[in-house]
């Protein structure tokens, strides 16, 4: 599903009752009780752009979402919008977009007043209203389905219908909660395309919440990694995909091997489980130093016995031009590999590193 060719010419919507500038989070605290889900999170978000929150569940990516749209109060801290505190404000006050995971439409309400939910609430008139729900639905290309009910649409398509809602009371931030969670590989590839050209066709500022790094990458100018309720690396996706600042993040960027090291000397070689490496990366450490070392399956090679680093298969699958699988160490750290022929379950391979592809971290960084 390609995006319209008209989206980039579309006009960019007035801002809404919060402003439409610049977003600033100082010091967010959200408690449940004792648990503290977010711990002091400070961010400033630029009008346009489209961010990503990234991490594992329960790391505190949708209550700073849900805080942001009012719909949790803060325990301490301040939310800005063009320097103006937003925080007390009701939700509806703060004028902003909202987009579920589960999509959250009316089941007995046909598409268009689906749409026109906000506009009504907000007192829009009638001819206005139509107009604006009109273009909405033209931006996700789901006029002719208007009359529909939910039921009667598939769930990319129920989707748009979300977004739809979420753009037609032109907010200047649209927040985004795992929307594409619910559906199906495919779909999801369709609609990370329709959201960017969307985000990109209306100008408001987007939020988006993921577990995804796959979707991170590819939709967000900036991606926000966090970790137990605070932010651990901000940066742009090569930043994040290239130069993640410590294990757990390299492990969310991909770097799914882990292995624990002792720098050998200073010329960068360390021991491993069942042998020697040789890495540039780890003459920054002193000799003796215990390091973690991060790489990704792509670039760890495994091949039938011979130079290398022994292992054992422990299951492979094909993915279409290369298996990948998972291999058992010496001391029974498990790693993960890419394989250019077919290996079998409890195959002894060699395993190669690319040295200028694998990271090496401190061991307390862990």
């Amino acid at each position: 599903m390609n995006a319209h060719p008209t989206f980039a010419t579309t006009a960019a919507p007035a801002a809404g009752p919060a402003g439409g500038g610049r977003l600033e989070l100082l010091d967010l605290q959200r408690s449940f009780g004792t648990y503290r889900a977010l711990d002091g999170i400070s961010l400033t978000v630029e009008r346009g752009e489209f961010i990503a929150l990234l991490g594992p569940s329960g790391c505190g990516k949708s209550t700073a979402l849900n805080c942001i749209a009012g719909l949790l109060p803060l325990t301490g801290g301040e939310i800005r919008v063009d320097g103006r505190p937003i925080h007390e404000l009701q939700p509806e006050q703060r004028g902003f977009g909202m987009v579920f995971q589960s999509y959250a439409l009316f089941p007995h309400m046909t598409i268009r007043k689906n749409v026109a939910f906000g506009l009504t609430m907000q007192g829009v008139p009638r001819a206005e209203t139509e107009q604006r729900v009109d273009a909405a639905l033209d931006l996700v290309r789901l006029r002719s389905q208007a009359d529909k009910l939910p039921g009667q649409l598939s769930g990319g398509q129920q989707q748009r219908v979300a977004i739809a809602r979420a753009i037609v009371i032109r907010p200047p931030l649209v927040l985004m909660d795992e929307p594409l969670s619910n559906l199906d590989a495919k779909l999801r590839l369709e609609m990370r395309a329709e959201i960017r050209a969307i985000h990109d066709a209306i100008g408001s500022t987007t939020i988006y919440v993921t577990h995804d790094q796959d979707e991170a990458l590819s939709l967000a100018d900036r991606i926000v990694v966090m970790s137990h309720g605070l932010i651990r690396q901000v940066g742009t996706p090569e930043e994040l995909y290239e130069r993640p600042i410590g294990v757990d993040v390299a492990d969310f960027m991909g770097y799914r091997t882990r292995i624990a090291g002792v720098v050998a000397d200073a010329g960068g070689n360390v021991d491993i489980p069942g042998g020697r490496l040789s890495l540039p990366a780890a003459r920054a450490h002193a000799a003796g130093a215990r390091i973690s070392i991060s790489v990704r399956p792509e670039d760890l090679l495994a091949g039938p016995s011979g130079a290398g680093i022994p292992a054992t298969v422990r299951a492979i699958e094909y993915r279409g031009r290369a298996w990948f699988g998972s291999a058992v160490l010496a001391d029974g750290a498990v790693v993960f590999f890419r394989a250019e022929t077919a290996l079998a379950s409890g195959q002894p391979v060699s395993l190669r590193f690319d040295p200028a592809r694998t990271l090496v971290f401190a061991e307390a960084a862990a």
